[in-house]
């Protein structure tokens, strides 16, 4: 093993103890095979300083060091784990802003920071294990999980595809289309090339993820909007990477493994089949102190006594077990800001909750709380 490698094996190992230690309680390693023979993928102790991250030799000895390490080495070495640039810093601040939940922020931290490290060992022309991921997100809405997506794409500088599912769409939608309705009026109006199937084949948002010539994030939005067989309908694709073209013949195949998110309003339960073969995160709605930070994001000068008012307003009504659609953040903003459009006298928030259409959508669910108000 000549110095290059050892040096290699020594930022490897010095990156996969970072990695892990910040991604544990996904439950998953993402670097694949073990490096060496007898380094098992569950051997990466919990703290490791970078110095102290020897390589192992076949034999399982470590390697004599190097007799003269040379600047430009000890530099390279150091680079290795660089942090973000800075717009992936900006990127951060705007998820803080927006997810307003400390756990769901540090997972996407980490999935950052992971995917930085990948991107900078790549401009380095450094080794990387096969980087593939599924990712389920679910939990109310404007808790921020289609920005993951985005996160992840900027900090990898890959090309981001949305696959924005309705509840019309269908798992074939995704793959390819055969446009046989427009290969129909050209055979009719004599135009050439209608023998030639292919022409009229367009691939879906998936087909696109895998045939791009680089890897790409893929994410998969509102996945709950579909029937209940669409995710079990994705499962062969996405676990193989691959679908068929029954009218051309013609079979295709992810040229690279696309990272996967996907997001779920939790409208309908995911079948297990399908969340077997992903990481799963439930993000709970953001408390009153986490939600008041998002919506002075969204107000640069509100008035404290109608935030407050308002905030305590909200989560009474969310806390009624009767209420069947709980007003969430995108309702909580609309509120407020009719509140602020109409100047409203702040002490009958509380008491009279004016607008209550802007919170509610249900008949059932304003009367309720009407009834309740009344007492």
């Amino acid at each position: 093993m000549d110095k290059k490698d050892e040096i290699i094996l020594q930022q490897l190992d010095v990156i996969r103890t970072m990695t892990q230690n910040s991604l544990n309680r996904m439950g998953s390693d993402f670097w694949g095979a073990p490096l060496t023979p007898d380094a098992p993928k569950s051997a990466v102790p919990k703290e490791v300083a970078p110095k102290a991250n020897a390589p192992k030799s076949a034999d399982g000895a470590k390697p004599n060091k190097p007799a003269a390490s040379t600047g430009a080495d000890e530099k390279k070495e150091e680079e290795a784990p660089l942090p973000p640039p800075e717009k992936i810093e900006d990127l951060k601040k705007e998820l803080d802003n927006y997810i307003g939940l400390g756990e769901v922020k540090r997972e996407v931290n980490n999935l950052i920071n992971m995917a930085t490290v990948f991107k900078r060992r790549e401009e380095t022309g450094l080794p990387n294990a096969d980087f593939s991921l599924h990712m389920v997100f679910t939990g109310n809405p404007g808790t921020g999980k289609t920005m993951l997506a985005q996160a992840v794409s900027e900090a990898m500088g890959k090309k981001l595809i949305i696959w924005s599912v309705k509840s019309t769409t269908k798992a074939q939608d995704g793959l390819y289309v055969y446009d046989v309705v427009q290969r129909l009026y050209d055979s009719q109006f004599g135009t050439s090339g209608v023998d030639d199937i292919a022409k009229y084949i367009k691939l879906g948002k998936l087909g696109e993820a895998f045939s791009a010539d680089e890897q790409v994030v893929l994410l998969i939005d509102e996945v709950d909007k579909a029937d209940l067989e669409f995710p079990n309908d994705l499962l062969w694709e996405l676990d193989k990477m691959e679908f068929y073209i029954p009218e051309t013949k013609e079979t295709v195949r992810a040229k690279h493994r696309p990272i996967v998110i996907i997001t779920s309003n939790a409208e309908k339960e995911l079948p297990d089949a399908f969340l077997r073969r992903c990481i799963f995160h439930y993000i709970e709605f953001p408390d009153q102190q986490q939600m008041e930070k998002i919506i002075r994001v969204h107000f640069d000068h509100v008035d404290e006594t109608l935030l407050m008012q308002a905030m305590q307003a909200f989560y009474y009504i969310r806390s009624i077990d009767s209420v069947e659609k709980k007003p969430s953040t995108s309702e909580l903003v609309d509120w407020i800001r009719a509140l602020e459009l109409t100047g409203v006298d702040t002490s009958r928030i509380t008491k009279e909750i004016p607008f209550i259409g802007v919170l509610l959508k249900k008949d059932k669910d304003i009367s309720t709380v009407q009834r309740r108000l009344r007492r």
